[in-house]
């Protein structure tokens, strides 16, 4: 059976384009493009014949139907040859039985969907597969692209700059100086990409980036670009995949320029349009206090949006104040009847390393998604038999300074509850079995 997709406007308006086009917003109304599927040719395979398959290519050895993006390659994108896909072997990342922290917080079923264990070490590699798979692909057909260039917290950059490097593609990356961290600014410098640091915060980037791809010569590699969802969208599609099919009741997303939450949703709905599950997840969006414009439009009930100065935050990736995808992100929790949190700087902090006392090992966004949590289930809108999925969106390691900030008590605003720096002792037996003593009793 044949399948297609295209871009269509998020608006409604029904104006189509090519998802080969050299195009972001539509040309009728200015709103943003989705991808949008054949459902009708999907409906073909029956909800059972679809997991079937999706369990036969899972972590399999056939290019490129191994990764967890591209073994779902008829609802993402199948209009790219398989020849011309670019995979890292992206996805299949582990969901972690958070079970002490789960127990010490009253929600025994909660997991966390660990999406920093990826290559680049987030969850941007899932959506850069599939625009930089277009990109080669329109390459292919003749178009004339000269780079792929995004403004970036970090993340995106590194993940645009390593499936660049192995599609032997150009890259550039804007990126706010000295606003990210240094495990992430190293990432595209070492992979070969243009990377520009500016003067500006994420917003200013943004705008710069959408100046520049104007030219039609240089693609852009921003969420706005809707083919980072469609990788993306995966996420919700693996979660209910590793629980055997079983829909959780809540899942915790932390949220910045919104691509990631509108996606989220995205391979959900697809996945209930088709027949796959009968009942839609609760999502809640967790955002830090700070750069907090969709929670401020929550408290309105969706009435009223207006864009935010965002201020510094530990939480960098998602040091937003004007999110791209407000639109989509709104659509999606009106549908799976979403709530937005928000977390201060002390909780966001605190929060990341509670859990890191319990095996985890979190980055501040992902302490967003866990301060969030708490006071979900403080407040009881989170019941204690809910399986509740944790997205973490980045890996720990590549926020190591806030880490030792946290420990060494140094991070401005914030309370280290849980520090535990080492200790110096002199070496010596005396030293050091008085220490364990102190700290585990004789």
């Amino acid at each position: 059976m044949p399948y297609n997709c295209w871009f269509e406007c998020v608006r409604g308006c029904g104006r189509r384009y090519s998802v080969f086009d050299v195009i972001y917003r539509c040309e009728d109304c200015g709103g943003l493009l989705d991808v949008e599927h054949d459902v009708e040719a999907l409906k073909h395979r029956s909800p059972v014949a679809w997991m079937r398959l999706f369990e036969e290519r899972t972590r399999s050895n056939e290019v490129p139907y191994g990764s967890g993006v591209w073994g779902k390659k008829e609802w993402i994108m199948p209009l790219v040859e398989n020849d011309n896909v670019v995979s890292m072997y992206e996805g299949h990342t582990n969901c972690f039985w958070a079970r002490r922290l789960g127990e010490e917080i009253g929600v025994p079923d909660l997991w966390v969907k660990m999406c920093g264990n990826s290559h680049t070490g987030s969850f941007k590699d899932l959506g850069l597969t599939v625009l930089v798979s277009v990109v080669k692909q329109m390459i292919a057909n003749g178009q004339p692209i000269r780079a792929m260039a995004c403004a970036s917290t970090g993340d995106t950059s590194a993940a645009l700059a390593a499936y660049a490097a192995a599609a032997g593609l150009p890259a550039t990356v804007l990126l706010p100086r000295g606003k990210v961290s240094t495990a992430q600014l190293i990432q595209p410098i070492a992979n070969g990409a243009l990377v520009l640091a500016l003067d500006t915060d994420f917003d200013g980037c943004m705008r710069i980036v959408k100046e520049i791809t104007k030219d039609p010569t240089i693609y852009l590699a921003n969420s706005m670009n809707s083919l980072r969802m469609e990788g993306q969208k995966t996420v919700g599609i693996e979660i209910v995949q590793q629980f055997d099919w079983e829909v959780p009741d809540w899942i915790v997303i932390p949220v910045g320029n919104l691509g990631n939450v509108s996606a989220l949703g995205k391979g959900l709905l697809l996945m209930k349009e088709l027949g796959l599950i009968d009942k839609l997840p609760r999502i809640a969006a967790a955002q830090a206090q700070q750069a907090n414009p969709l929670y401020l439009s929550y408290q309105t009930d969706f009435e009223e949006y207006k864009a935010v100065q965002a201020q510094k935050t530990l939480a960098s990736a998602i040091q937003i104040g004007d999110p791209v995808s407000y639109e989509r992100a709104v659509k999606v929790l009106k549908r799976l009847d979403g709530v937005v949190e928000q977390a201060t700087e002390d909780e966001l902090s605190n929060a990341a390393a509670r859990a890191d006392r319990t095996g985890l090992y979190c980055c501040p966004h992902t302490g967003v998604a866990l301060a969030a949590l708490f006071k979900l289930i403080g407040r009881g809108k989170i019941k204690r038999d809910d399986r509740v999925v944790v997205i973490s969106t980045a890996h720990g390691l590549k926020f190591t300074d806030f880490k030792v900030g946290y420990h060494d008590q140094a991070l401005e605003g914030v309370t280290s509850r849980y520090a535990n720096p080492p200790l110096e002792l002199p070496a010596t037996y005396d030293a050091v079995s008085r220490a364990i003593d102190e700290r585990f009793g004789k």
